[in-house]
């Protein structure tokens, strides 16, 4: 393993983007728990305003990504793309200090939030290709690595906006947020050489560059398993702590032993399954992770007592890590010469599942129960595996430009 590890650090630039992954999860997750809190009770929004703000800013990253990405692999400076996208992002986060009017805010947020979020596909895009010019033959392994240090960031982010929050406010919360990702765009400036030129150039004159392929329903079913798989686990974040407090009495430090238990396994899971991509197809974790899913939902519709949940969450954090982990390798497999749409496609995807996952959870909680949730999850993992099945990975694919036209 030691010596895999080292052999990523071969990959041009492969350090400089282990950083920026990891200040990206820091940045993003620094003021995610706050941002409902700084909504409603200092600029006057209600729960529903609040969520309608969210979906549209997050629909808006979709969209942006959409267009960005065929346009990325087409020969569009992959490099620029990434610093104006860290520059969206810083001033997005400042926009939330000087704009108290709801819809001139939600204006605001919606563009630079929407140019920003081209940010971290684009990363793993710039990443493949460096692979790829490195003659790298451990491309899901590195891919996998970058991603489980946006979910450390995740577990230092909330940390540390707790420390800023305490010391400085509000303010402070989305000004540092903001020099995270100004810092994020220098190190991109000064210290990431520019090889898109180069790159595009030598894969046009061997392939055709493939478009998104929606169309094609080799990606389209596996893009529809995703959503799926994402909201359910959006709705798990949601319903989980929820169903230990109200349906099994259980303490608020248990909801803060099983959130940490899952996001403590998450990361060392992610990176030792991305070390077995040489030995099983990234379509095969897919189809084990519905298998996993499936088992933890019906451990907690049957749950009696709260001590269940934390030794369950082992299997939650196998499923997150097989989904966001090795999710993006499986789309770059699919698309190989298209590196900015696969990670686009895989990033749209998940955000559309989280924000069906988030509007949907307590909808239906409200309805059927706390416990009854974890069949709804249930019925949706089995029908991501039915999709995933019948999409059976052929690795010899490439989807060409006939094939499709647009990213969605």
């Amino acid at each position: 393993m030691l010596i895999r590890i080292k052999k990523l650090f071969t990959i041009k630039g492969y350090c400089l983007f282990m950083v920026c992954m990891l200040l990206v999860g820091t940045g993003i997750s620094i003021t995610m728990p706050y941002l409902s809190l700084y909504s409603t009770e200092e600029l006057g929004m209600s729960a529903g305003a609040f969520g309608v703000f969210m979906a549209v800013s997050s629909l808006s990253g979709v969209l942006i990504n959409s267009f960005i990405a065929k346009r990325s692999d087409s020969g569009l400076n992959r490099k620029l793309v990434i610093i104006i996208a860290m520059l969206s992002s810083a001033l997005g986060y400042v926009s939330y200090l000087l704009f108290h009017n709801y819809f001139l805010l939600l204006l605001v947020v919606t563009v630079f939030n929407g140019l920003g979020a081209a940010a971290m596909p684009q990363i793993f895009a710039f990443a493949q290709e460096s692979a790829n010019a490195s003659k790298s033959d451990d491309k899901t392994f590195a891919l996998s690595t970058l991603r489980s240090l946006v979910s450390l960031g995740f577990l230092i982010g909330p940390l540390g906006g707790t420390i800023i929050l305490g010391l400085a406010g509000y303010e402070g919360l989305f000004l540092g947020t903001s020099v995270i990702f100004l810092i994020i765009a220098s190190l991109v400036f000064f210290f990431l050489s520019n090889q898109s030129n180069t790159v595009h150039t030598k894969r046009n004159n061997k392939l055709p560059v493939p478009a998104s392929s929606l169309k094609n329903k080799q990606i389209r079913y596996p893009f529809i398993a995703f959503i799926l798989l994402f909201a359910v686990n959006a709705i798990n974040v949601i319903n989980t702590p929820l169903f230990i407090v109200n349906e099994l009495h259980g303490s608020h430090a248990v909801v803060g032993i099983v959130v940490s238990v899952c996001a403590g396994l998450e990361i060392p899971i992610m990176i030792g399954l991305g070390a077995l991509g040489k030995k099983i197809s990234n379509h095969s974790l897919m189809i084990i992770s519905c298998f996993i899913a499936g088992a933890y939902y019906i451990i907690l519709a049957t749950a009696s007592h709260s001590w269940i949940l934390i030794a369950a969450q082992l299997l939650q954090a196998v499923f997150v890590a097989i989904v966001m982990g090795n999710g993006l390798s499986y789309f770059t497999e699919l698309l190989p010469s298209s590196p900015g749409i696969s990670a686009t496609i895989y990033s749209n995807g998940s955000t559309i599942g989280r924000l069906v996952g988030n509007l949907g959870g307590g909808f239906i909680a409200t309805f059927i129960g706390f416990r009854f949730v974890n069949l709804v999850c249930l019925l949706l993992v089995l029908l991501s595996f039915f999709i995933l099945w019948k999409a059976r990975f052929h690795k010899q694919s490439e989807v060409t430009l006939e094939e499709s036209n647009s990213v969605s």
